[in-house]
Parts: structure tokens; sequence; C-alpha cells
């Protein structure tokens, strides 16, 4: 039994047992298997790579800085984690599911909970800004069938590449997002603006590494959704647009192949009237489907 009296002294090559005799008989048990795991892997860091002094100062930096550069509308951790993969990571560990299901990808930074709740067929694009898209489609169980009443929280990027909450001055509030219930056919619609492109921020500490690491900060133009019923997994989603040149070069690998749609552009000016869109337009639809919970 290790006791303060007879616990071993730290040296270069028992460093991580060291540090790990530590923890005692009442830690955590899952905070005990974590802390494990993390301790061993950084301290295999350091011994492979051996920073100097200055090289860790810096590290440390760059986390205090990345810290900083926390707010209510940015939040620079999680797209440090987007940039290095693992928010992709954690969310296909925590979303195996069967065949058939729609795949998960990133949440991203800028989700706002309790959009507006519009009826289906409304219009989120509240400032009337890029070429009109219509989408639509249905909420599915793994049988195919409608799920009346699943909720969808949607979002995207203005067609200047921007969320409207990083231009609270130049875009009108809750523009492009919203939330829709899906009817007793599993049915949903909204009008919006065709997605585009756009670079995550990089003005901060991720940009800098981005950078160092040469490479490019584009995500592909998507649509973001949030799709949640009763009795379901929650589905955390996008759709990509098939034209991007960004699709197999996503900054933070959120593009998944199966979740590239059709977004097809129509000249139907019957259709587009009884839309309430111009000619020409864009048109998408697309079936989610949840598994069970």
């Amino acid at each position: 039994m290790v006791t303060p009296g007879n616990r071993p002294f730290f040296t270069e090559e028992s460093s991580s047992d060291v540090v790990l005799a530590r923890s005692g008989p009442d830690a955590d048990p899952r905070v005990k298997q974590i802390m494990e795991s993390v301790v061993r892997h950084l301290h295999a860091i350091v011994k492979e790579t051996e920073p100097s002094q200055a090289e860790w100062m810096k590290a440390i930096q760059f986390l205090t800085d990345t810290g900083k550069l926390c707010s209510e509308w940015r939040q620079e951790f999680i797209l440090l984690s987007d940039a290095l993969g693992v928010s992709m990571l954690v969310e296909a560990v925590n979303n195996r599911k069967p065949a058939g299901a729609t795949e998960a990808t990133v949440l991203g930074p800028f989700f706002v909970p309790n959009s507006p709740h519009y009826e289906n067929g409304a219009n989120i694009c509240l400032d009337g800004k890029g070429e009109p898209l219509w989408v639509s489609g249905r909420v599915l169980d793994m049988g195919r069938r409608p799920i009346a009443g699943a909720t969808l929280d949607v979002w995207q990027a203005s067609p200047e590449g921007f969320y409207d909450v990083q231009e609270p001055d130049a875009q009108p509030a809750n523009n492009l997002r919203g939330r829709f219930t899906a009817d007793a056919e599993g049915r949903f619609s909204f009008r919006s603006a065709y997605p585009r492109h756009y670079p995550i921020p990089h003005d901060g500490t991720v940009g800098k590494m981005l950078k160092s690491l040469d490479r490019q900060p584009n995500r592909p133009a998507h649509v973001h959704f949030l799709v949640r019923a009763p009795g379901f997994r929650s589905l955390t989603t996008h759709l990509f647009t098939p034209d991007c040149p960004w699709l197999r070069d996503d900054a933070v690998f959120g593009v998944k192949e199966s979740l590239v749609a059709a977004f097809r552009k129509s000249s139907d000016a019957a259709r587009a009237g009884a839309l309430g869109l111009p000619t020409p337009f864009w048109e998408v639809a697309w079936d989610f489907v949840l598994s069970p919970e």
C-alpha cells in the first residue's frame, strides 16, 4: 500500500506511474479511468517530442489565450476541439447507429437554443439575401414510418458566410434559424437561402494553429439540423451541397458522404408561385431517419 511516507519519487522513467499512484481510494472511478489515460498519453507525448521550457510555456499560453477568447457567442475551445477532429470522434463514438439511420455530425459553435418556432413553409431568411431555397422532407423511424410531432432546429450561415450571432449589427436577430414541428405524416418544410461555404473564425488561437500547420479554415456549404422526438435518439447533422469545393477538406472534418444532398435549381414558375418563391429557386428534399433511444 502506498502511503504519504512511502510514495515513490518522481523520475523521468516512472513519471506517469508516480502521478497515477497519488489517486486515493475514494477517487471517482470514471474520473480516475479517464485521467489515467490522459496522464499516460500526455507524459508519452512529452517524452516523444521533448519540448523545451519555452515551447511548453508557449503551449500553456496558447490554452490561456484560447480561454480568454471564449464568450457568450464564441467558444474557442469548441472550435479547437472541432479543428483537431476530436468533436467528430466524440460524435462518432456516441452515435454508433444501425444501418439506415441518418448519420450525425458536429453541432458546431453557432447553435442557439430556443430559436423562434415557425409553421411549416415559413421563411427563415429574414433579410431576403441570397438565392431562395425550399427545404422539405420527412422525419421517419427505422421502419420508414412517420414520426409525428418531431421537432427540427435548423440554422445556417448567410450567403456572405456568417451566422447571425457573428454579425448582430448586420443581420436580423435569428436570421436563417428557426424551429419546426413535423406534421402527422412526419413532414416539414421551410424557405431559406442557398448556403455558402465559410471560414471558421480564424482570427484567434485556432486560426494561428491552422496557419502553422498550413491548413485552410473553410467549412463546406451546409444547413444544420437538430432533430428530436420522444423515444428516439436526438440527431445532430448537416445537409451539404454537392457543388462545394471544400467537401473533402472540411476544416472540422464534419462531412460524411451520406449527408451530401441533391440540391437542385428549378425554373418551374408554377411551383415557385405555389411555394411563394421567385424563379429560379433551389430545392432540396431529405428524409431524416431516427434510431430508437
